[in-house]
């Protein structure tokens, strides 16, 4: 069985592979192939976030909207998001939440409530007072008190 055909050359080249045998070039270009893609893939996610990880690590507060972005981009294949979510992650766009919450504070404290007590939903139609007197007549020592309203007819 050895035996070549009579009109086959008789100088095979190595990657020329006997009948029964496994083809040992087949099975190195398969697993080359295999960890190319998985190369390419693993590449191709790595840019692909790469806007995300650059708001996730300089804490952007516009984090959320670059991940979005960024599915979209994937998911729709139009590059236009990713652009958008790159140069969304290049900019540091400032945080107010610090400024709004010592502005709410202080409206709060100027209302009368304690700190936090402004956020508590209040039910429609009922009005709110910070210091509630505890009867009708005590009113509170920072509210003008007015005087009694003279009964109609009358003349002051």
């Amino acid at each position: 069985m050895n035996e070549l055909h009579p009109a086959a050359s008789h100088h095979l080249p190595s990657f020329i592979t006997a009948p029964g045998e496994t083809d040992v070039l087949m099975v190195v270009l398969s697993v080359i192939l295999v960890l190319a893609i998985l190369l390419f893939g693993s590449l191709f996610f790595r840019l692909h976030t790469m806007p995300e990880r650059m708001a996730h690590r300089g804490h952007k507060i516009q984090f959320e909207i670059v991940a979005v972005l960024g599915l979209l981009a994937l998911f729709t294949h139009i590059h236009l998001f990713w652009v958008a979510g790159l140069l969304l992650a290049l900019i540091d766009i400032p945080d107010f939440s610090g400024s709004l919450s010592r502005i709410a504070g202080s409206a709060e404290k100027l209302a009368g409530f304690g700190p936090g007590e402004g956020a508590v939903d209040v039910p429609e139609g009922v009005e709110r007072m910070a210091a509630a007197p505890a009867t009708p007549d005590a009113a509170p020592a920072s509210m003008p008190t007015s005087p009694p309203l003279a009964p109609a007819g009358t003349r002051s």
